[in-house]
């Protein structure tokens, strides 16, 4: 069994774990932009009664967010998807500004602060070696 199979991948020194938690990071945002833009496709497409071609690049888009969310440096898919939740929250709402031009209010901030807490937690805590 491979090293990122085992979860060995983060023990190697403190700059390798930092260089992986960086790339994870790298990876949450990436997915981010990727699944919010495919499920926004299918939001144009139902709701703002875009094309049905607009689901084509959603359907790409979510794929690759799924492909993102493989390249996560954690040994369980659990927790790799629960820090992307953190993630994602935050994410959303610079969609929100962005792309739809409506700036998150208070407690949308306030929310998304709490939850990425919670995903840096859960991303960048201790973790024992696996065996």
């Amino acid at each position: 069994m491979g090293e990122f199979a085992r979860g060995h991948i983060s023990g190697k020194g403190n700059s390798n774990r930092d260089e992986n938690r960086m790339t994870s990071l790298f990876f949450f945002s990436l997915a981010a932009l990727f699944e919010i833009a495919g499920c926004y496709s299918f939001w144009a497409w139902l709701r703002l009664h875009s094309s049905p071609w607009w689901l084509v690049p959603g359907i790409v888009s979510l794929a690759v967010f799924a492909l993102c969310l493989t390249r996560i440096d954690s040994a369980y898919a659990g927790r790799a998807y629960a820090a992307y939740g953190g993630i994602y929250i935050a994410s959303s709402l610079l969609w929100l500004r962005g792309v739809e031009r409506i700036s998150p209010d208070r407690w949308d901030l306030l929310g998304a602060g709490v939850s990425l807490i919670g995903a840096l937690i859960v991303l960048f805590g201790p973790r024992p070696a696996l065996p």
